[in-house]
């Protein structure tokens, strides 16, 4: 399989690292990039990008593709997108797709001129084993009805540091942080309940990187630990004095339109961190973690486990061993066809979802989603 990038991002270069893997005849045929920050990656793993182009445009017509993959700031995406799926390619796009309602309902209307098989996301944690596993026991009935469940996404102090320091720091860039790191997470949860939200409220702010709260003594902010994540394009050093206008922590309410709810926990300065789920239903509960790699569901009847399984990698790797999984399920998508476990469709209202919840933070509002979903429903042409 060949592919061309726009957008050779560090996050991207390790998917196509990993694509690499998974296809003996995969090659790049070219990039379009003016500082590709993950170019050494593919080095490093003997892929050689071959003809870097001046524009996507130059890069379209020359062709000899069969995959445009876009890794461009997420503001960037629909853009790119849009001119990839109108030269006649299949896309993959990094997640979040967009940024806003508008721009989702602009994608919506592509994905209803050109189909959902042409636009692949790499929301990769739906490949995940430990959440397969939480699909298998929704689907044995082991939990029954859900009714709640409750979730974090909670990521370290260099972590956290990597967003006041990148251009995801700012939202005209990235979108709202709940979007742009939560929107696996909502996503999976979404997945799970299979349905859209109707209510969304949220709570949040910033208080751990900012001038008042950074460190002095033997650790500073030009400690190593709050700079050993790399950043790209439009990046800054600064860390707690930055000109970021994203949240550092945030509290979102979820009604889902069966009545489960959903309550999560996003905060970028947790030093032990965990990125846990606990999902309740009427016959079951199932509870896991994806950095501390544990799955356990219990019977509601005899309060019995069922099942208590331990798993292996870590959040700096692979995305816990997604990244493999999903590259190959990409390639097996382009080359035989086969289904992916996550469509753009799941995509956007994962997006809109976080969307309408940053926005119920701003307006310190509870947010009817029925509006928003009937505008998406209509974009699609459903």
């Amino acid at each position: 399989m060949k592919v061309g990038i726009i957008g050779l991002g560090h996050r991207l270069s390790h998917v196509l690292r990993d694509m690499n893997k998974a296809d003996p005849d995969f090659s790049i045929t070219g990039y379009v990039d003016p500082a590709p920050a993950g170019l050494p990656n593919l080095h490093q793993f003997g892929i050689e990008p071959g003809q870097s182009y001046e524009n996507l445009d130059a890069m379209l017509s020359a062709g000899g593709f069969d995959l445009l993959m876009v890794g461009t700031p997420n503001f960037m995406h629909l853009e790119h997108i849009r001119a990839g799926l109108q030269a006649g390619y299949t896309v993959f796009t990094e997640k979040p797709v967009v940024i806003n309602q508008e721009q989702s309902l602009q994608l919506a209307k592509l994905v209803k001129e050109y189909g959902e098989n042409k636009i692949i996301v790499g929301l990769v944690l739906r490949y995940s084993p430990l959440y397969q596993d939480l699909i298998i026991a929704k689907e044995q009935g082991t939990l029954g009805e859900i009714t709640s469940i409750e979730a974090t996404e909670h990521i370290p102090p260099h972590h956290g540091a990597f967003f006041m320091r990148d251009w995801r720091r700012m939202e005209k860039y990235a979108g709202p942080y709940i979007l742009e790191k939560c929107c696996h997470d909502i996503d999976l949860y979404q997945g799970l309940v299979g349905e859209r939200p109707v209510r969304v409220a949220s709570f949040g702010g910033r208080k751990s990187f900012t001038p008042e709260h950074a460190p002095t003594g033997a650790v500073t902010v030009d400690s190593e630990m709050y700079h050993t994540k790399p950043s790209g394009w439009n990046s800054t050093d600064a860390v707690f004095d930055s000109d970021a206008d994203i949240i550092d922590y945030q509290n979102a309410i979820i009604e889902y339109q069966g009545g489960a709810t959903l309550s999560f926990h996003a905060n970028l300065n947790v030093p032990d961190e965990f990125r846990r789920f606990c999902v309740i239903g009427t016959d079951g509960m199932a509870e896991g973690d994806f950095v501390r790699n544990f799955f356990k569901v219990h019977d509601a009847r005899t309060t019995n486990c069922l099942t208590d399984k331990q798993y292996e990698g870590t959040a700096y790797d692979g995305h816990y061993g997604s990244d493999e999984l999903m590259a190959q399920e990409v390639v097996n998508h382009m080359l035989h066809g086969t289904p992916l476990k996550v469509s753009v469709v799941d995509a956007l209202e994962a997006g809109l979802t976080a969307i309408m919840i940053d926005q119920a933070r701003k307006n310190k509002t509870v947010i009817d989603m029925t509006e928003c979903w009937a505008e998406f429903d209509k974009a699609l042409g459903r």
